[in-house]
């Protein structure tokens, strides 16, 4: 190829002001080549370098982008991530290390660097730690955690300054359809944001430690996958409304439909741990078959296996499931309602009891062989979890 001089003269000419998403003007930026050269194959050069150099102008955002993307800026320094650390024994050295065995997300709660999240992402932990927003790290310890809702809260000590408090909303009035979005730490990746709308209200899911029903929890089809539990749901203002707790998919991944305990639930139970360190449930204390098995023999109710001595329902006198002495399986009592609400499975049951305090005196009905009995038994609190 022919010796030719080739120049390149890049004028830039730009409104001088701060980048602003809604600005109405745009910088503008032109170039102009000049070839020197006799060469006809130097104009494939100008072409490339022609394309090479042209500057796309950035797309202006919508009004509900730039709303979403306040959101996001907005409330990610409140969302943390949260490592589960574990004791483990090298088989070869022996030596005691600590390895993760899971990661989840949290949200800020208060100033007092009260951190909430959910109870299976802390479970079985050694130790946890919290990194916050800006890549800092803190050791964190367990406040307290109810199984039975899947909530639990962590604490951390944190400069004030680092802490943002996320704006706490309120669920009771929210309607199938409108727009949701859910911050968390999927798959380890780094703060996530996943948009969608409320797809059901008022559903029930169990907890994933004790079985216990949770109710009126909220259905989105905001992607929800592994790492984002624990993190939470907000409407468009930037308010919380859940936090991500589960997702219904035979593959583990985000299906479609995923799982939020109402703002309105945790609240409550927040303020019990942070004040006694525990959640103050009552109980009938009794052990109770599963419902398929109480279909099979052709009743509806509770059957009660085991109703301890020492428990509110032994000392009221229910009577357990048992053998003879030929071996032959007793049937004990069967529970149908209580305080004249009717009880056809072990979720109604919880229902009903969730709405009873400690020291409460209710009526239980009950199927003893072939006759009903109503019998009055005075519930008592859940003992303490190890």
């Amino acid at each position: 190829m022919a010796a030719s001089a080739l120049s390149l003269t890049c004028n830039f000419s730009s409104h001088s002001h701060p980048l602003n998403f809604s600005s109405k003007t745009t910088p503008s930026y032109s170039y102009t080549l000049r070839r020197h050269s006799k060469d006809p194959s130097d104009s494939s050069i100008c072409a490339v370098l022609s394309s090479a150099f042209v500057v796309t102008t950035p797309r202006k955002l919508q009004n509900d982008e730039l709303a979403t993307v306040r959101l996001f800026q907005e409330n990610t320094p409140s969302v943390v991530y949260i490592t589960n650390l574990a004791v483990k024994q090298d088989a070869f050295t022996l030596d005691v290390l600590e390895v993760p065995q899971g990661s989840g997300s949290g949200f800020v709660w208060d100033k007092k660097g009260h951190i909430v999240t959910n109870y299976h992402v802390i479970r079985g932990a050694s130790d946890l730690r919290v990194t916050l927003a800006d890549q800092s790290t803190f050791d964190a310890k367990v406040v307290g955690f109810d199984q039975d809702k899947d909530v639990a809260v962590l604490s951390i000590d944190a400069p004030k300054e680092k802490l943002r408090p996320i704006p706490i909303g309120v669920s009771a009035d929210l309607l199938v359809g409108q727009k949701v979005f859910a911050i968390g730490n999927p798959f380890g990746l780094d703060h996530t944001l996943t948009t969608g709308v409320i797809s059901g209200l008022r559903r029930e899911i169990s907890s994933a430690a004790t079985g216990r029903p949770i109710q009126d929890v909220i259905q989105t089809d905001a992607a929800i996958n592994p790492g984002n539990s624990g993190g939470p749901l907000l409407d468009s203002a930037g308010s919380l409304i859940g936090i991500n707790t589960a997702i219904y998919s035979p593959s583990g991944a985000s299906s479609g439909v995923g799982f939020s305990i109402p703002v309105d639930t945790v609240g409550g139970i927040v303020d019990q741990l942070v004040q006694f360190g525990k959640v103050t449930r009552p109980i009938l204390g009794i052990k109770f078959a599963p419902d398929q098995s109480v279909e099979q023999l052709g009743v509806t109710g509770v059957l009660v296996l085991d109703a301890p001595a020492n428990g509110p329902a032994g000392k009221a006198g229910l009577l357990s499931t048992k053998r003879d002495a030929y071996g032959r399986l007793i049937l004990g009592d069967i529970i149908t309602s209580v305080n004249g609400k009717k009880v056809t499975n072990g979720s109604d049951l919880y229902r009903i009891l969730d709405q009873c305090k400690v020291g409460d005196t209710v009526t239980v009905e009950v199927l003893r062989g072939d006759h009903v009995e109503k019998i009055p038994v005075n519930l008592e609190p859940k003992p303490d979890e190890s």
